[in-house]
């Protein structure tokens, strides 16, 4: 397991400037990399059809609504962390609509303090779906070379008239003996038997 420090890249999206300045100056460019800014959620959405962002920070209310739908679909899309900051009115009527889909709600005024937490929650949350995204691709992988494999075996049964047993251990016996993954020996097969 690797201690490594990691970058995060930020979208801020608050239609006031102060808010945006005080937020940059709580990223450092070594940990947060990098930040953008947008005021609106249609600039928002624009940004984040072309791009992907590790957090996605709303600052609630925007010029062009309150974020909330915004920070549900950010959420969605399983690979961003939300935080939507809301007036301290509106806390927990945006805490019980938006917590079912994952998204971090906090009350505004907020300390330096606090921010600093959310921001180290973020990032505990963002490290759990990096592992789970590599799961994800190893299963997928896996997946494709049992495919692969089944695929080659099936091409040395109709080909060689071999038995599924002895396809089987035709793979991992030239697996094993040139040292290579099963993978391999699958994709040459059916290259030389799919030309």
């Amino acid at each position: 397991m690797s201690l490594e420090i990691r970058t995060y890249s930020v979208l801020l999206v608050s239609s006031s400037s102060n808010f945006t300045d005080t937020m940059r100056s709580m990223l450092p460019q070594n940990r947060y990399d990098p930040v953008q800014t947008v005021s609106s959620v249609s600039g928002a959405n624009r940004i984040l059809s072309d791009q992907t962002f590790d957090f996605v920070i709303i600052n609630s209310p925007l010029l062009d609504g309150n974020g909330l739908r915004l920070s549900v679909d950010v959420a969605a899309e399983k690979n961003s962390i939300p935080l939507l900051l809301v007036k301290n009115e509106d806390y927990t009527d945006f805490f019980e609509r938006s917590v079912v889909h994952g998204v971090y709600v906090l009350s505004k005024p907020l300390s330096r303090a606090t921010t600093a937490v959310a921001l180290a929650w973020m990032a505990a949350s963002r490290e759990r779906l990096r592992l789970s995204e590599k799961k994800v691709t190893s299963f997928e992988d896996k997946m494709t070379e049992i495919r692969q494999v089944n695929r080659a075996k099936w091409l040395l049964i109709s080909e060689l008239n071999m038995s599924e047993p002895e396809a089987h251990r035709y793979i991992e016996k030239q697996a094993m003996d040139r040292c290579v993954a099963k993978r391999q020996i699958a994709d040459e097969i059916i290259r030389m038997y799919m030309s």
